[in-house]
């Protein structure tokens, strides 16, 4: 098949090879048709994708991280825990795992554990303001009142929009006045 457009020749010769040329796209192909099918909201498409690359590049801090954002975005939080849990093992200096394992536990009703794991991340947790956002939305979740408020205000001090997440967050509806 030929199309010609703006006197450019587009060729789909590719099409006739039965999901040959599937086979032959680069990491950086399937990567960026995966990026595609996540921005367009087609997040089986887009796992499908990633299901392809080699088992050598499954655990690759960009392949997990983009698998991970998938299930997130899915509220798939059982095959999300995991997932964090072992960016967490791979990269435990990074803050992403523990933030995101943490809130798969608390989706998962588990909110004590998620707020140790959150406790129990890396230093570079101290600088972020989702840091302890969370842990004011768990300590408010498991009635320490206070400990949330102060949690939460460490939150807004580093980032006003969480001020603004707050007061339609669910977690935080039993003291969402006194924010």
């Amino acid at each position: 098949m030929l199309i010609t457009y703006a006197s450019s020749k587009i060729s789909f010769a590719h099409s006739g090879l039965n999901g040959d040329f599937l086979r032959t796209m680069t990491f950086e192909q399937i990567i960026r048709i995966t990026q595609g099918y996540t921005e367009l909201g087609m997040l089986d498409d887009a796992l499908e994708q990633i299901d392809q690359l080699d088992s050598e590049h499954q655990d690759r801090l960009e392949i997990l991280r983009m698998r991970l954002d998938i299930l997130l975005r899915k509220k798939i939080w059982q095959d999300a825990l995991p997932l964090s849990l072992r960016f967490c093992a791979i990269s435990p200096s990074q803050p992403y795992g523990y933030v995101h394992a943490a809130f798969c536990l608390h989706e998962l009703g588990r909110t004590s554990e998620a707020k140790e794991t959150l406790l129990q991340g890396p230093a570079a947790l101290l600088e972020e303001p989702v840091y302890y956002y969370n842990l004011g939305c768990y300590e408010a979740v498991l009635g320490n009142v206070e400990q949330a408020k102060a949690y939460l205000r460490a939150s807004f001090r580093l980032d006003k929009s969480f001020r603004e997440m707050a007061k339609k967050d669910p977690d935080l509806k039993q003291i969402r006045d006194e924010l």
